[in-house]
Order: structure tokens, then sequence, then C-alpha cells
């Protein structure tokens, strides 16, 4: 079999759509909207245009299923740091965190972790490399890659209420 092949739609004011027909000929549809959100269509077998199944999820949520579609560590496109000691996480930022507003330089991450923070995720966009005039908002996703215990501290440093 060969490679699955996505159509990519533009949706104006709305986001993209991304088609994907499987082996056994049955349409699935991830709609990405802009504001980070995706919506999951699965369409019957009978009839291609019948959508069957329709589910929204938040960007949490896509990601989540996303990880366990394709697991990272068994990604062959991705730079694979666990031989090297390192890991690479997301820690997402609560509205509640005593963060939200702050600066990312005033976390002192890199000093008190050890860790890194090589982009964070805000609503559809990436930041990559954020210096620390950066201000953190509540809904953001960080990017890090540091020692497993380095990444744990920054989950609780970040975790602060």
């Amino acid at each position: 079999m060969g490679a699955a092949r996505t159509r990519s739609t533009p949706l104006p004011g709305i986001g993209v759509r991304y088609d994907l027909m499987t082996r056994e000929q049955r349409g699935l549809s991830v709609v990405a909207h802009r504001d980070g959100s995706r919506t999951l269509s699965t369409y019957r077998g009978d009839d291609p245009d019948a959508c069957a199944l329709s589910v929204r999820l938040t960007g949490p949520e896509a990601q989540a299923l996303a990880d366990t579609l394709q697991p990272t560590h068994h990604s062959p496109n991705l730079l694979s740091t666990t031989e090297l000691g390192l890991v690479a996480e997301r820690i997402a930022l609560s509205s509640a965190s005593y963060w939200n507003g702050r600066l990312l330089g005033d976390t002192r991450m890199r000093t008190e972790t050890g860790v890194s923070i090589v982009a964070v995720l805000r609503r559809a966009d990436a930041i990559p490399s954020p210096g620390p005039d950066f201000r953190l908002a509540g809904g953001d996703t960080l990017i890090v890659i540091g020692t497993r215990e380095g990444a744990d501290a920054a989950a609780a440093i970040l975790g602060r209420e």
C-alpha cells in the first residue's frame, strides 16, 4: 500500500479542512479551526457524503489524540533525545497560574531547572525561541527540553497558582 494522502481545503474565516480516504474507502476529515480546536468527522461507507460521526475537540484534546495515534517516541522524523538523557515535553499554563501575565524571564526556568523553553504554543500560533521579555498567558503550552528531573521541576514551577 502506498503512502496515505491528504487533501487540504482552505475554509476562509474558519480554518483548513484535511480529508483522507482510508484503505477501506472510508472518508475522514479534520477541520483545523483558527481558534486551535479541531473537528474530526467520519463518513458512511455506503454514502461518502453522509457524515456518520463528528466530534469537536479542544486544542489540548486534539493534541492528546495525536499523541496516542503517533507517540513521539515512535516517530522517525523527530529528534530522539532519550538516548542523550533528554526529554521534550509540553507543559500547559493554566489561567490560574501565578505566571499568567508575567514575563518568561521572571520564571528563571533555565537557572532553576536546567530546561530550555524552545517554543510556546498560543491558540493556533507557535512562537519559537521566546526571549526573557515574552509575556506568558493562561492557555499557553510551553515546549521544554531538558532532563527528566528538569522537566518535572519546570512543570511544578509553571503549575504554581
